[in-house]
């Protein structure tokens, strides 16, 4: 690696071309920045006490030159400001030739402007042109100079920034010499790279001064860029730049962080902080100069964004589907995506059918409707997707699913039909995140002529009113404060109107029987949505009638989210299969367990530490015994005298008065976690239940929200 300072002029000049290799991201400067730039090149041509304006780095890696040949400069940073200035010296050039302006300073002329830093004006083809942009930016660049028409979609920040110079240009003409004298000064660390000098590390340890890179440009780079030039055309244009396409020019760059989070979670089986994506990709790809494994990965993701643009970007063309995940994208039930994917894939490979898969996704949306309905915690939803993708039994797909989330137990469980109708019918639906979820599937439950709740707005029958009329308070009993704030933003006395502003704070009586000008009825009476059946017959609206409605919609609610129904035979095959498949032993492996005095300290412990919490559960390995609710907290190593524990927390964390516990972070053991203590009387207990629950309760609190 060779670095040093330079004009940067002469750095256009001296390079035979400057080459944007095709995985790096298009020219996306904006106005703001080349406004700065514009006002930084003028301040330094201006003031001539000042020597120099560094521009920024410019890194790229060298090719091979032979006799006659060099090859382009593959740019590794600095293309924005490569571009943005190439773009400002086509448009000065431009006005020189448009204004017959002659010969600035002794170095600054139209042909020069553009023989030296825009083409090579003895060679031909590609070759011509000093800078050589990627996919559709290229195009436009190469018409503006060339003057000729811009292709038919033109890439938009370049044509607009090469405008906004010849703007600034024309508006400062008087100022041609300064704005000369400016371009002159621009210097540049040119950091010039073999390709033993892993341009990838360098890449990603820059401290560019333009736009912050998304974690789907380095990703990008990562696997592009360590093979050949030809390689990574080929690679990019079989299957990178097919998969762009898939999540369309703005989605990509929205969408495509997101997606490889959801692609590692199930590929690895563990969830990568959102920030930390690119690191787990580089954990998880295999090495850049592998072409065969990067082609097969960038294939399989390829595969998978196509999963995913279905469900998440509405790109599903199968109806009943495409509602289904409709309806999870207005849930935002990201943190099941992993399972998703992993579902729509058995289906696109045909081992699972549309109506299973649509069945799946119900499902999934009933547990997390439910559940948000129940108050129950949602920082261990990620978690639980990620475990139904261990848990699916491809022969009995569907039912494996659904036995694994009627299974959850504790915060979480798939409340039931009681549970949920009994929070549905006092929980402020008004204020729920999502409102218009809830009432729009109510509606158009069942429905083939389907509501759009959008043109509707929500209506309080008993009406918000603080200071509500006498017809009113007569209608709900000398009680009606109470039953007004108890009963006001819930299921019972929540419906949806177009006529909103015409209903007010009128009677129930007026509402329901209410005419416009013309005369047509539009009260309840008349309603044609299913929210409002049974409104019309009614003579009044008071707590009864209030909770009567709230009943009937719960329990239409109950089959609008529904909670699968499988037989306690099938639930207890399931458990059977997923036993085998998880418990390695059982107690009789273990002698110490089977003899006094461990046998009765075992039997004491396990009674407690499975009381913790109904989510715990017991597993038996080779060499100790787990409790575990998302994972192991702690693990039991049976002895002949003593229980040796080893909880799975950080020793930094553990609160121990009595200092019993070790640390053994750094001392090989069975077991997980960095802390470790003996067990050898029941009298040593309750206090060892204290310390165990500490990392039950941090596993439990520590589960990333989603």
């Amino acid at each position: 690696m060779k670095a040093n300072a330079i004009e940067l002029l002469q750095l256009l000049a001296n390079a035979p071309q400057f080459e944007i290799p095709i995985y790096q991201r298009n020219y996306s400067w904006n106005r703001g920045q080349c406004e700065q730039l514009w006002q930084d090149i003028l301040r330094a041509g201006r003031q001539d006490a000042l020597q120099a304006h560094f521009l920024g780095s410019v890194v790229y890696v060298q090719g091979n030159s032979t006799m006659g040949h060099k090859e382009p400069l593959q740019v590794i940073d600095g293309q924005q400001r490569l571009t943005s200035v190439t773009l400002l010296i086509l448009a000065l050039a431009q006005h020189f030739e448009k204004h017959g302006v002659g010969e600035l300073l002794g170095a600054f002329s139209a042909p020069k402007l553009r023989g030296y830093y825009l083409v090579n004006s003895l060679e031909t083809g590609d070759r011509h042109y000093k800078l050589c942009l990627s996919e559709s930016d290229n195009a436009t660049l190469r018409a503006l100079i060339t003057g000729t028409p811009l292709p038919s979609t033109p890439a938009e920040r370049v044509r607009a920034n090469h405008g906004f110079f010849a703007q600034q240009i024309e508006e400062h003409a008087h100022e041609l010499e300064a704005l000369c004298k400016g371009l002159g000064k621009l210097m540049a660390v040119e950091v010039a790279l073999e390709r033993s000098d892993n341009p990838q590390l360098i890449f990603e340890s820059m401290n560019s001064t333009g736009l912050d890179l998304t974690q789907a440009d380095l990703i990008r780079n990562y696997i592009l860029m360590g093979l050949p030039p030809a390689e990574q055309a080929r690679l990019y244009q079989s299957h990178w730049r097919p998969m762009e396409q898939v999540f369309g020019s703005q989605g990509y760059a929205e969408h495509f962080d997101n997606f490889m989070r959801h692609y590692l979670t199930l590929k690895t089986g563990e969830i990568p902080n959102v920030r930390q994506v690119y690191s787990a990709f580089k954990s998880f790809a295999p090495h850049g100069s592998d072409a065969k494994a990067l082609e097969a990965l960038v294939s399989d993701l390829h595969a998978f964004a196509k999963h995913y643009a279905m469900m998440a970007l509405g790109q599903e063309t199968q109806t009943s589907l495409r509602d289904a995940f409709a309806d999870l994208r207005e849930l935002r039930v990201d943190v099941a995506y992993p399972f998703l994917l992993k579902a729509y894939a058995d289906y696109a490979a045909a081992r699972l059918s549309a109506d299973q898969l649509l069945q799946l996704a119900r499902t999934v949306e009933s547990y997390v409707f439910r559940r948000a309905i129940c108050n129950l915690p949602t920082n261990s939803l990620a978690k639980t997707f990620l475990r139904l993708v261990r848990l699916v039994d491809s022969e009995h797909y569907l039912t494996s699913v659904q036995a694994a989330l009627l299974r959850e137990q504790s915060y979480r469980a798939f409340p039931s039909d009681d549970e949920f109708q009994g929070k549905l019918k006092t929980k402020d639906l008004y204020r729920f995140p999502r409102r218009n979820y809830w009432l729009r599937r109510l509606e158009n439950h069942g429905k083939k002529e389907r509501v759009a709740v959008e043109n509707y707005t929500i209506e309080h029958i008993l009406p918000q009113s603080t200071d509500l009329s006498v017809a009113w308070r007569q209608d709900l009993g000398a009680d009606w404060a109470r039953v007004q704030s108890q009963w006001l933003h819930t299921l019972g006395n929540l419906t949806l109107t177009a006529y909103n502003s015409q209903y007010s704070d009128k009677s129930f009586v007026d509402k329901r029987d209410l005419r416009d000008t013309e005369g047509h009825h539009i009260g309840f009476g008349a309603s044609p949505l299913k929210l409002n059946l049974g409104l019309g017959l009614l003579n009044s609206w008071d707590e009864a009638a209030i909770a009567a409605r709230a009943q009937r919609l719960s329990e239409e609610a109950s089959r609008v989210w529904a909670r699968p129904t499988l037989s306690a035979d099938v639930l207890d095959q399931f458990d059977k299969k997923r036993l085998a498949a998880n418990l390695v032993r059982t107690r009789a492996d273990f002698p110490a367990l089977n003899k006094a005095p461990v046998d009765h300290l075992f039997d004491a412990l396990r009674r407690e530490v499975l009381a913790l919490d109904a989510a715990v559960t017991e597993e038996y390995f080779k060499l100790y015994v787990s409790y575990k609710a998302e994972y192991n907290f702690v693990d039991v190593v049976p002895q002949a005298k003593q229980l040796k524990l080893f909880l799975n927390m950080k020793f930094a964390d553990l609160d121990d008065p009595q200092k019993v516990a070790k640390d053994v972070s750094n001392v090989g053991h069975w077991g997980n976690g960095e802390v470790q203590l003996a067990l050898s009387s029941e009298q040593e207990l309750p206090y060892a239940i204290g310390l165990i629950r500490q990392a039950l309760e941090l596993q439990m609190g520590d589960v990333p929200n989603d």
